[in-house]
C-alpha cells in the first residue's frame, strides 16, 4: 500500500504533470490539497482515466481538497466537526484494501500568516489556532479506531529548527510560532505519529521549496506536509520519503509529493 500527500497549487494547472507522476510512481492513495477547483471543473474524467477514482471537497480559486484512490473510496467526513469553516480544508474517507479497513483523511491546514498589506491584522492566525483545536479534538476520535489512519497533507506548521533552511528568518512567521508548533506536537503526543520523522530523524525532508529566489537550486526549503500515523499504521510502515522529481518538472507545484509505504 503506497499512499501520499501532495499539495498540487491547482489540479487543473498541474494535471498533464500529476498524470505523468502518478502513471511513474503508482501510488494506492494521493491525499491532495489545494484543488483550487470546484465540482464542475474538477478533471474527474483524466484521473479515471489514469485509474483513480476521485472525492472532493471543492472551492473556487482557493483552498480545496481530494483523495484520489485506486480502491472503490467512500466519504465519511466533509469538514470538521463541530466547527464552521466556509473553507474546504478536510475530508475524510474510507477504503477496503485487501479485507483491510483504512481511515484517509486530507488536511489543508491554514497558513495563518496577515495579509501584506495589513501586518497587524491577527484574524488570520487566530483562524488558524481555532482550525487547529478543532482538528485536536476530532484527532481524539480518530485515534479510538482499531484501524489504520492516516492523516495526510499540507500543514503549514514548521515543526523545528531542522524543517527549515533559516530557522530565524521564521521567528515572527505563523508557520513556525511557538504556540502552532506546540499544537501540533500535541496531535504526536496524542498517538499519532510522524511518518517522515520516525523513519528518517536527521534529513530534512523538506516538501515545499517558494518558486522565487533561486529556491530550489540553493535547496531553501521546508517541511510542512506531514503523513500522520495512528498506532496500527505506524506498524504497518515500511518506507516514507520525499519525492522531488514533480517539483523539479515544467510547471511544478512549489510543493512535492511525501510518499509511505504500507505493508498490508
Amino acid at each position: 500500500m503506497k499512499i501520499a500527500a501532495y499539495n498540487l497549487n491547482s489540479i487543473n494547472a498541474r494535471i498533464e504533470n500529476l498524470s505523468a507522476w502518478l502513471a511513474r510512481s503508482a501510488p494506492d492513495i494521493v491525499l491532495v490539497q489545494e484543488i483550487k477547483s470546484e465540482y464542475n471543473s474538477f478533471p474527474f474524467l483524466e484521473l479515471q482515466a489514469a485509474g483513480y477514482e476521485a472525492k472532493m471537497l471543492g472551492q473556487k480559486n482557493y483552498n480545496g481538497v481530494a483523495v484520489l484512490s485506486r480502491y472503490p473510496l467512500s466519504v465519511i467526513r466533509e469538514g470538521l466537526p463541530d466547527f464552521e469553516d466556509e473553507n474546504a480544508r478536510y475530508l475524510e474517507t474510507e477504503i477496503l484494501a485487501e479485507g483491510q479497513k483504512w481511515r484517509l483523511a486530507s488536511v489543508y491546514l491554514p497558513n495563518g500568516n496577515p495579509p501584506y498589506n495589513n501586518s497587524s491584522d491577527r484574524s488570520k492566525y487566530l483562524y488558524k489556532l481555532r482550525w487547529m483545536d478543532a482538528f485536536l479534538r476530532h484527532g481524539e476520535t480518530l485515534q479510538k479506531l482499531d484501524c489504520p489512519v492516516v492523516l495526510g497533507g499540507d500543514f503549514n506548521v514548521i515543526m523545528s529548527e531542522k524543517d527549515v533552511y533559516d530557522a530565524a528568518a521564521f521567528v515572527n512567521n505563523a508557520l513556525f510560532l511557538p504556540e502552532v508548533r506546540r499544537k501540533l506536537r500535541t496531535l504526536c503526543h496524542n498517538g499519532f505519529y510522524d511518518a517522515f520523522r520516525t523513519l528518517n530523524p536527521t534529513d530534512s525532508g523538506y516538501t515545499f521549496w517558494d518558486y522565487a529566489g533561486n529556491a530550489l537550486a540553493a535547496d531553501f526549503g521546508m517541511r510542512i506536509d506531514y503523513l500522520f500515523l495512528n498506532a496500527p499504521a505506524a506498524d504497518r510502515l515500511l518506507s516514507c520519503v520525499v519525492d522531488k522529481s514533480p517539483r523539479q518538472a515544467n510547471k511544478p507545484s512549489d510543493h512535492t509529493p511525501l510518499i509511505a509505504e504500507f505493508r498490508p
